[in-house]
């Protein structure tokens, strides 16, 4: 009912909301893309984008469609695989950042290992600046992280708000530096917490700074101070910092997974490990 070649082209549309950006990215003409779209409509029997000249946006289908699309491609992927007598293997180095400690990553990742039994996969766990630069070293072929500032690659995995979070009975003192809680040197929310205090003019001080999210965890939930973090991913816990706290807006954050350009025996791995992270995407966070 559903082609695997227009669902693809209606994820590429979904992540870029752009034809053009999509046709470019697929390597396909507009008018292609286009169709692709309107057919894929055409067999639901409902509108998956509303799209104007100037906007292109999901409607309530086509945010359904998107987990549908994603787990029929998988599936897709690995009865070609079974069927044609093609295996994915060699090693795989696959990079993911923090956050993603407390989702059901370990989840996607079995299933991965269950259908591709061939791949030797090798996890690193590390902050997502730290894995950006390692991956840029070619010491890792995948990564999922967070997108740094300005810049455009990688593949979206989701887009989230960034928020302060702390324990529930925590109460900031106006005439004091806020108390905060980040990861080191280049922590991405860190850079981000420290930007946001210092264009509203708000002194600050570091109480807590650990590598690992169990440890800003465990500080901020002995109420020490706030940490930066995105909304979608807040722990059990901790809760968002009230807006009467007067803390300044953090802005938005994207996960995304990131290419390597080091190792081309790692392609098919690394491809099949991110329609697995794709089409398990909203596993990786809650609302």
């Amino acid at each position: 009912m559903y082609d695997p070649a227009q669902l693809r082209t209606f994820l590429a549309v979904s992540r870029t909301l752009s034809f053009t950006r999509a046709a470019r990215r697929l390597g396909l003409r507009q008018s292609t893309v286009s169709q692709h779209v309107r057919r894929l409509e055409d067999a639901t029997g409902r509108p998956l984008f509303n799209r104007d000249t100037h906007s292109v946006e999901l409607t309530e289908d086509g945010e359904a469609m998107l987990g549908f699309a994603r787990r029929i491609l998988e599936v897709h992927e690995q009865a070609t695989a079974f069927f044609t007598g093609t295996r994915v293997r060699g090693r795989l180095r696959f990079g993911a950042s923090e956050d993603f400690v407390l989702t059901r990553l370990p989840e996607i990742l079995e299933g991965f290992r269950h259908a591709h039994p061939e791949v030797d996969l090798e996890l690193t766990v590390e902050l997502s600046g730290t894995l950006h630069e390692q991956l840029a070293a070619g010491k890792l072929d995948l990564v999922l992280a967070k997108r740094r500032p300005q810049d455009p690659r990688g593949e979206p995995v989701w887009h989230d708000r960034l928020v302060w979070i702390g324990a529930r009975r925590l109460r900031l003192d106006p005439g004091r530096p806020v108390p905060l809680i980040v990861y080191p040197p280049p922590g991405i929310t860190r850079a981000l917490a420290f930007r946001a205090l210092e264009r509203q003019g708000r002194p600050w001080h570091v109480v807590c700074t650990s590598g690992s999210l169990n440890g800003l965890i465990a500080a901020a939930r002995a109420g020490l101070g706030v940490m930066a973090h995105a909304r979608g991913l807040v722990p059990p816990g901790l809760v968002p910092v009230p807006e009467r706290a007067g803390l300044p807006e953090l802005g938005g954050v994207d996960f995304v997974l990131v290419h390597g350009r080091h190792r081309p025996s790692a392609q098919h791995a690394a491809d099949a490990l991110a329609a697995a992270v794709l089409a398990g995407g909203e596993g990786l966070h809650h609302r």
